[in-house]
């Protein structure tokens, strides 16, 4: 009776990590030759696998390129999730971000590589703002469960989504812009001090 209890997470397991495997050979291949110039069958090759499995996963190679930032979002939401249910929203998701950078020390350097990469290829641009609006809604999800009936239509849930996702992007790219000895949280945790005025 213990294998149908343990199969399914073993092959969730199996699952992500063929995801994670994608996403890292996407991201070589595309610091290596540039996103214009890899294909789906070559990031495929890369991580070992067919080409109709790659499909299983991501729909094209920028969905792949992008995995990272779904990725971080997805625990910055577990992260909201486990903070107290007498937070208002801005303040778990704040505190929620501070616990994410803490936990990884300085800024990912691969994270700031794919930052760096995607200014450099206008063509991406589309694909960031999908991976951005998928983000908006998971983030939301969360503040929409903090809000309750005082949002019936979801509406301030996007509007603190979306305010608080812009906030580290804007962060992350004045501090790519003008580097100095102030670390990207201390920026980024000054800019989301502000933002959330307007949500206390």
């Amino acid at each position: 009776m213990s294998v149908p209890t343990t199969e399914p997470g073993l092959r969730e397991r199996k699952k992500a990590a063929t995801r994670l495997s994608l996403y890292e050979a996407a991201f070589r291949l595309a610091m290596e030759h540039g996103p214009d110039r890899i294909t789906v069958e070559a990031i495929a090759d890369e991580a070992g696998v067919s080409r109709r499995t790659f499909s299983n996963y991501f729909a094209n190679k920028e969905e792949a390129l992008f995995y990272g930032d779904r990725l971080r979002m997805r625990q910055v939401a577990e992260m909201v999730r486990a903070r107290p249910a007498d937070e208002t929203p801005w303040a778990a998701l704040s505190a929620a971000a501070a616990e994410f950078y803490s936990e990884r020390g300085d800024l990912d350097p691969e994270w700031t590589a794919r930052t760096r990469l995607i200014r450099r290829h206008p063509s991406l641009a589309a694909a960031q703002m999908q991976s951005f609006a998928a983000m908006e809604r998971e983030i939301a999800a969360e503040v929409s469960g903090r809000l309750g009936p005082s949002d019936p239509r979801g509406v301030r849930a996007r509007l603190i989504s979306a305010t608080f996702l812009v906030t580290l992007r804007v962060s992350l790219t004045v501090w790519l812009e003008h580097p100095t000895d102030t670390t990207f949280w201390e920026l980024a945790g000054e800019s989301l001090a502000e933002a959330g005025r307007g949500f206390a």
